[in-house]
């Protein structure tokens, strides 16, 4: 029988198989024709980003650099979850290219994959501003990759995840609510809503899904009545077909359980949700649950590219040869410089590096 699943695995990813072709030729051909000692500097940056971005937050660090871990080659890179502009070498590779060009695909694969889920997740958090961000979009994806997501998810600023695999990788606790089914089952909102109340441990909060079968705003009410002081919240989940007025729907339901009497009862929405979505409801809801808009979020398109070879500045045209430092003073502002030119003082503000 072959493989259960279409994915690589570890073996196959560390050994260099999961490569475009045309990097195992190239390292058959400087093998055979006496390069295969040739000395190379790569740098990963980006030479421009999505629409509206002026900045993306670096991540799979780690991941890149275990993935060259004891082959004979130095690596410099940005710390996980820094914050870079284009044109800046998030990570730098330095030894025999031989020894590391086979694997550009996959540690591409994982610096772009990952600092596009981050920095979209980091997008989020500030269109949340303190409200509370879930990211519930491994449904989104592969499965082999759910943990992937969530780390990345974690790191670009979400509170939690909804995955256990991934919960138990982070070393976090996952966090939920209900789907529709359990309510469907049911065949009762208020019999679905009082048995995980009467199932679930104390320490899970009790956020009832209200939008199954009524309307948000009495579902909410009847929520609040059937579970009194142990409901934590309601969560929204009206798909977009039937949506409406999300803000108003809102409003109106926190007037209602305002006026009954359950001020503390919080208010969540998830569903389709993006950056101008979560922006537009920040001051009214307290908290979201965003999936797919991270799963799968604009690409930062990073790229490798040779500066240095054998000691000599060296690049293809349209790029810079040569090593690069990226320096950051007090306010913000980065300054990128050949590798030996030391700056102590910020060339835009003055304030010091």
């Amino acid at each position: 029988m072959g493989r259960r699943f279409y994915i690589a695995s570890e073996e196959e990813i560390l050994s260099g198989k999961v490569t475009d072709i045309y990097f195992a030729r190239t390292r058959q051909v400087l093998e055979k024709k006496g390069k295969g000692d040739a000395r190379a500097y790569a740098e990963f940056h980006a030479y421009s980003l999505p629409r509206n971005y002026s900045w993306a937050i670096a991540a799979g660090i780690s991941e890149a650099a275990r993935l060259l871990e004891g082959k004979p080659v130095n690596v410099y890179a940005f710390d996980e979850g820094e914050f870079f502009r284009i044109y800046e070498p998030i990570f730098a590779i330095e030894g025999r290219y031989a020894d590391y060009g086979v694997y550009e695909s996959s540690v591409l694969g994982i610096l772009r994959h990952a600092t596009s889920v981050a920095t979209k997740a980091a997008r989020l958090r500030l269109a949340a501003g303190d409200k509370t961000l879930l990211f519930f979009g491994i449904r989104s994806a592969h499965p082999a990759i759910a943990p992937m997501l969530d780390r990345y998810a974690l790191i670009g600023g979400c509170d939690a995840v909804s995955s256990i695999i991934g919960a138990e990788l982070a070393g976090v606790k996952p966090v939920g609510t209900m789907p529709h089914a359990l309510i469907l089952v049911f065949g009762s909102q208020v019999e679905a809503w009082r048995a995980f109340d009467e199932v679930m441990p104390e320490d899970v909060p009790r956020i009832a899904l209200c939008d199954t079968l009524s309307d948000e705003r009495f579902e909410a009410l009847s929520a609040a009545e059937a579970l009194k002081g142990r409901l934590y919240g309601v969560r929204f989940d009206t798909p977009g077909s039937r949506r409406g007025d999300m803000r108003k729907i809102v409003v109106e339901a926190r007037w209602s359980l305002d006026v009954a009497g359950h001020k503390d009862v919080k208010i969540f929405v998830s569903g389709g949700l993006d950056e101008e979505q979560v922006r537009e409801l920040s001051d009214v809801a307290d908290g979201f649950g965003v999936g797919t808009s991270i799963a799968f979020p604009p690409s930062i398109d990073l790229a490798m590219d040779l500066v240095e070879v054998e000691g000599r500045a060296f690049s293809k045209r349209g790029k810079l040869p040569g090593r690069k430092q990226v320096y950051r003073c007090e306010k913000l502002h980065d300054t990128i410089t050949p590798f030996d030119k030391a700056i102590d003082r910020c060339p835009i503000c003055g304030g010091r590096v």
